[in-house]
């Protein structure tokens, strides 16, 4: 009998970025027998924590990059804010980086990651170049409309919805793209990993509701409430999109569905994602084992949803900053199906994602009145008030 061996530990990891998603890529890495090097400016990051070494520095210091990247056999990322350039010059040298700088950098300029998944035939909103803030080519292309920053944005940030001419004020200034504003009946995402042999698998549907003070995910259903069809349809189309971007990892690919009943392909997130930390406790495999395994060539594991699940954000309270300080977790830790993921940052902000809490039931709406819940109860506070 031919028995694979591998060593242990399995590989260096490298990861750009000490963030949630590096932290939780971590854990999932030290289970594997990686061994785990962060870089991140930020000293005890969250994934610091967790790593066996952390280098102090910037995404974007070609030092520190080469620094990383030479020290591991296999480097990834939890932010596409790096520099694309340095990042392709080490790989085309022979460094594994996954996904590609060549991709991330497709996916950084959100004009360019349009253009690219409308060139492959995969249906998007309508949009358009925009090199400065322009009221008649607003109105030519017609209200209402979306404006988004070509590179930068994150969580909400760098998006203006423009209804008619009188939001001009609320224009971005500098490069950006508009985009028809879809009439939009539900925002679903699916989590997609391929592997470094093409092997793809795509994770269930789910279904996406927003906080409209800060445009960041508020409510997370999994699996979505949409016929078994469309659910298919959605899958489908989410393979194909990373399929596309010849994508190695996992990539949450965030869809539209319009009133009519059209699934158009919103954006694309090279790496585990907010719509995916379901997975840890829901699915056979989370995203950031499956992410795990896509990189390194091991085999994709099984997606399989074990039980429904609601998942909330845990974001910073309006009104403090500081120490954080987490208000109602006995509350929430009594309520059956609970589990509570605090990310161990330094300092809470309105609005910034400080934690998550996952909720599994037997049914669906069981599972989103407890998320609900539980947002009454657990809040991120602190001793300084704003």
């Amino acid at each position: 009998m031919n028995i694979e061996r591998l060593p242990c530990p399995l590989a260096k990891l490298g990861i750009i970025g000490g963030g949630q998603l590096g932290k939780m890529t971590a854990v999932e890495a030290k289970k594997l027998g990686l061994q785990v090097i962060i870089l991140d400016p930020a000293p005890n990051s969250p994934a610091g924590q967790i790593a066996d070494h952390q280098i102090i520095g910037s995404f974007t210091d070609p030092v520190k990059l080469r620094e990383l990247v030479e020290q591991c056999d296999v480097t990834t990322y939890d932010i596409e804010h790096i520099d694309t350039t340095v990042m392709k010059e080490i790989a085309a040298q022979g460094a594994q980086i996954h996904p590609s700088p060549q991709l991330l950098e497709i996916i950084q300029d959100k004009l360019v990651q349009k253009e690219v998944l409308a060139a492959a035939g995969l249906p998007v909103p309508e949009f358009l170049r925009l090199d400065a803030p322009d009221a008649a080519a607003f109105a030519e292309f017609g209200y209402p409309l979306a404006q988004k920053t070509r590179k930068g944005g994150y969580d909400g940030r760098g998006v203006a919805l423009l209804h008619g001419p009188a939001d001009f004020d609320k224009a971005l200034p500098g490069l950006s793209m508009i985009e028809r504003l879809v009439d939009v009946e539900q925002e679903l995402a699916v989590m997609v990993a391929r592997g470094l042999d093409g092997e793809i698998c795509a994770y269930p549907v789910v279904e996406m509701v927003f906080d409209p003070r800060a445009n960041i995910l508020d409510l997370l259903l999994a699996p979505a409430r949409i016929p078994k069809e469309v659910a298919a349809e959605a899958q489908s189309l989410a393979v194909r999109t990373v399929e596309a971007l010849d994508g190695v990892g996992v990539f949450g690919v965030e869809l539209f569905l319009s009133r009519k009943g059209e699934l158009l392909v919103n954006e694309v997130a090279p790496r585990p994602h907010n719509s995916g930390h379901y997975t840890i406790e829901a699915c056979v495999t989370c995203q950031y084992e499956q992410h795990l395994r896509a990189i390194t060539g091991l085999p994709l594991g099984a997606t399989d949803q074990l039980r429904p699940a609601a998942m909330i954000n845990l974001i910073g309270e309006p009104g403090y900053s500081g120490p954080p300080v987490v208000e109602g977790l006995r509350q929430a830790l009594a309520i059956p199906g609970v589990s509570v993921h605090i990310y161990g940052k330094e300092e809470t902000r309105p609005f910034r994602k400080m934690g998550h809490v996952t909720v599994l039931d037997e049914d669906l709406e069981r599972a989103r009145l407890k998320a609900l819940r539980v947002k009454e109860v657990l809040k991120i506070k602190s001793e300084v008030e704003l």
